[in-house]
């Protein structure tokens, strides 16, 4: 029955489409318009989305990349400049570019950024193509993924693309390129052109999930189960759809169970710093953030399910069924259905094992809701195919406003969050932040081997928009709250070294002591850890000789 109503809906769709056949340009071209468009969509994205290398997780990132271009480098609490290259040859690979190339790091980081942002609008439209025939679609598909390209991925504190740099900006477009190489592998056409499009297929998925595991193991491993999920409901036999998605689905499960119940018994010391990271736990996350995870769920399963129903149908002409429409068709309902299915694997995960009150958090500690990374981009993929199909067609003007708006959107978000830095950081541009200009003062003002302290929680300081001092002054610090803080969550061995470091910052800049009393508390928390500068707010009370100071902040010697 439901072979006979695609049938007779995919008929419906052909003869409606015989007045577009200029939409079906032939593969080759096809690639062409594809690389183009991602050219001019990278550009309108830098553009919208903002450029921030060393911000947030950047910082991070960028850290352990100076850090093996010039060892000499952090030579206090280096432990926590090396956890981001821990399981990754991220930082690696950009040190060998830059070497390699001759340019300086911020030069590279850029065009790594550009290159990882076309990378993924093209193999979204190679994506896109394997489930719609029309160019409108298609090009819907890509633009509204360039648009909301920054779109939060519901509470779990990750982007569908960062504004930097990071070893996910890598995984991602392999994780798409991984999504088009098990379509291809899982194509039933009997031909021997289509059975050589398989091998290729299975060859593209292959690389595609190395180069992102070298990359992003966490991020890969979700890809992997994700895409085999891809595979088995893309099976020409009914038990391989049922059983086959259960048994990856019970397996997974498994798996965290094992992983839970196997896990090394962790310190309380450690359980304080995982608690730190409130969007690990479901119970923590607000009302709005849920429904970021049930919304994508409820349009998926609209793709998935809704299309081929009675009610659709008897609206639908008869003829004979239209293969390349049967098989686009049949892409988007897998992708849209495999989507569903892992979404809902990873929340079953996240509410038996992700818990703030188990005795171990290793399954919390691995973010299984960061497989909604997938979720929101297939999402976003349907609904830019249904907006470019539906509305905006061939009008110009529509398409025009549409970007705009959408665009306009995630830049109003993205001057939010960095209201007070430049729109675009790049190579060579003097900066507008004034903790960034302290930053680069302490970068060529201070001895290398200088421990710094900051206020614990300096980078949601006001003003400060979550810039890493280590990545931008190239100077040892004692680990703050925040990022420093997602370390110690993710390595447990770096709990006690951080709960030390932002206990010791707490209230730096703030005091109700007059300067004299503030300066000998400061001098008792700081000096038997080392430290020798301090920077804190710019109204901080203190004796302290400071060097240097603007309206937000000032850099001071320790006495």
């Amino acid at each position: 029955m439901e072979r006979r109503a695609l049938a007779t809906y995919v008929a419906a769709i052909d003869s409606r489409q015989e007045t577009r056949q200029a939409e079906h340009p032939a593969r080759g071209s096809d690639r062409g318009l594809g690389a183009l468009l991602a050219c001019g969509l990278t550009l309108f994205a830098l553009a919208a989305d903002g450029y921030h290398p060393y911000a947030e997780d950047g910082g991070l990132y960028a850290a352990g990349v100076k850090w093996l271009l010039h060892p000499a480098l952090y030579p206090h609490g280096r432990e926590f400049v090396l956890e981001p290259m821990r399981l990754s040859l991220f930082a690696p690979v950009v040190a060998g570019i830059v070497r390699l190339s001759g340019l300086g790091l911020p030069v590279v980081l850029l065009v790594l950024h550009l290159a990882c942002v076309w990378a993924t609008l093209f193999a979204t439209w190679m994506l896109a193509g394997r489930c719609w025939r029309g160019r409108s679609a298609r090009v819907g598909a890509v633009v509204l993924l360039a648009c909301w390209l920054t779109l939060p991925v519901a509470g779990t504190a990750l982007l569908l693309m960062d504004p930097y740099v990071t070893a996910r900006s890598f995984s991602t477009p392999c994780m798409v390129l991984a999504l088009v190489g098990m379509l291809d592998f899982t194509e039933r056409n009997g031909a021997s052109a289509e059975a050589a499009g398989r091998w290729r297929g299975l060859l593209l998925w292959a690389g595609s999930m190395v180069v992102a595991a070298a990359m992003h193991p966490l991020m890969a491993a979700y890809a992997l189960g994700t895409t085999l999920m891809l595979g088995c409901v893309r099976s020409s036999r009914c038990s391989v759809r049922l059983w086959g998605t259960a048994a990856l689905a019970a397996g997974a499960l498994a798996l965290a169970g094992c992983l839970q119940a196997m896990a090394r018994p962790e310190s309380a010391e450690y359980a304080r710093v995982a608690a730190t990271r409130t969007y690990w736990f479901l119970a923590n996350w607000h009302w709005y953030e849920l429904a970021g995870l049930a919304a994508p769920l409820a349009i998926l399963g609209i793709f998935a399910w809704g299309y081929g129903s009675q009610a659709h149908i008897s609206k639908a002409r008869c003829g004979a069924p239209a293969p390349e429409l049967a098989r686009t068709l049949g892409c988007r309902r897998a992708l849209a259905r495999t989507a569903v299915a892992a979404a809902a694997t990873a929340v079953l995960i996240a509410v038996l094992f992700a818990r703030e009150g188990t005795a171990t958090r290793l399954v919390a500690r691995m973010q299984p809701l960061r497989a909604f990374q997938i979720v929101y981009l297939v999402m976003v993929l349907a609904l830019g195919a249904k907006l470019g199909e539906r509305v905006l067609r061939r009008s110009a003007w529509r398409w025009g406003a549409a970007m705009l708006l959408l665009g306009g959107a995630m830049l109003g978000a993205e001057r939010g969050a960095f209201p007070n830095s430049n729109h675009l950081e790049l190579p060579g541009v003097a900066a507008r932040n004034q903790w960034v200009q302290a930053f680069v003062w302490v970068r060529g003002n201070t001895p290398q081997g200088a421990l710094f302290a900051l206020d614990a929680d300096y980078i949601n300081a006001a003003g400060e928009d979550a810039q890493c001092f280590r990545a931008i002054a190239e100077r040892s610090a004692l680990p703050d709250y925040s990022k420093d803080g997602g370390e110690a969550a993710i390595a447990p061995e770096l709990a006690g070294a951080w709960a030390t470091g932002q206990a010791a910052q707490q209230g730096l800049s703030r005091s109700s002591r007059n300067a004299a009393e503030a300066d000998a508390a400061r001098i008792a928390a700081l000096r038997p850890l080392g430290v020798s500068w301090v920077a804190m707010a710019a109204d901080a009370a203190t004796n302290f000789d400071c060097p240097y100071r603007n309206a937000a902040v000032r850099v001071c010697r320790l006495r």
